[in-house]
């Protein structure tokens, strides 16, 4: 695969940018403002990482899976605290990479009451076509996020 380098195909990042981190809180917040993320969990002893989308409910991140999935798997194997995953969203601009992103460990269980199951199917459609009769409830203990913004440049301009 070649990569062009010459900078002349597309607009170009904006310029210095800093890191600030983010209060769980916030972090929260803006996780719940989108509804695309990817979740990490492992798999034959391996990360394995797969795009999901989601709802923020009450705090906990809850995604929709299907009988035969990987987290499915996991999550129903997993004790009564469930299974450790990270789940990452974020909102960053392609052309001036400024934004956030949000990361969040924490505890995987499968979902297993009927009423909630229920409730999380009119609350959360699938982006795939493929039927989605689990539920996977993220608790999180680890809340961390970044906003990456514009640096002032040292000229004040």
């Amino acid at each position: 695969m070649t990569v062009d380098t010459s900078g002349t195909s597309g607009p170009s990042p904006a310029g210095p940018r800093r890191s600030v981190e983010l209060d769980s809180d916030e972090a929260l917040r803006l996780l719940g403002s989108v509804s695309l993320g990817r979740i990490v969990f492992t798999r034959h002893a391996l990360p394995t990482v797969r795009p999901v989308n989601h709802v923020l409910d009450d705090g906990e991140i809850v995604i929709r899976t299907h009988e035969g999935a990987a987290l499915t798997a996991r999550a129903g194997q997993a004790d009564g605290q469930g299974v450790v995953v990270a789940y990452e969203a974020d909102c960053i601009d392609p052309d001036t990479h400024l934004g956030w992103s949000v990361v969040v460990t924490g505890y995987a269980r499968l979902v297993t009451d009927a009423g909630e199951l229920a409730r999380y199917e009119k609350l959360l459609s699938p982006w795939v076509n493929r039927t989605m009769d689990y539920a996977v409830r993220i608790r999180p203990d680890l809340v961390t996020g970044v906003r990456l913004t514009a640096a002032e440049r040292p000229d004040g301009a």
